[in-house]
């Protein structure tokens, strides 16, 4: 039998970033400028229609200053974090 992982809530992610930008003041084009990614890869991230890669949430953290435990503590919302069960 094989035990599947809880599903990620990818949506909590994304309104951690929109939350970060929006405490910061940032528009897209600002964030964009920070981090250096595009303008457009920001907007599909926020709107839910790309996840994007590690090395994209790691540009992000830099340029919010967000440590990434911090922005992808948000997947495990609705369940434990890995780690928290006794096994």
């Amino acid at each position: 039998m094989t035990i599947l992982p809880p599903e990620p809530d990818l949506n909590a992610l994304r309104l951690k970033l929109a939350r970060l930008r929006a405490k910061r003041g940032w528009s897209y084009d600002e964030l964009a400028a920070r981090s250096g990614l595009a303008r457009r890869t920001l907007i599909e991230i926020e709107q839910g229609r790309t996840v994007g890669s590690l090395k994209t949430w790691h540009a992000l953290a830099h340029a919010l200053n967000a440590p990434l435990d911090d922005l992808f503590s948000g997947l495990c919302q609705g369940h434990d974090l890995p780690g928290s069960l006794e096994g």
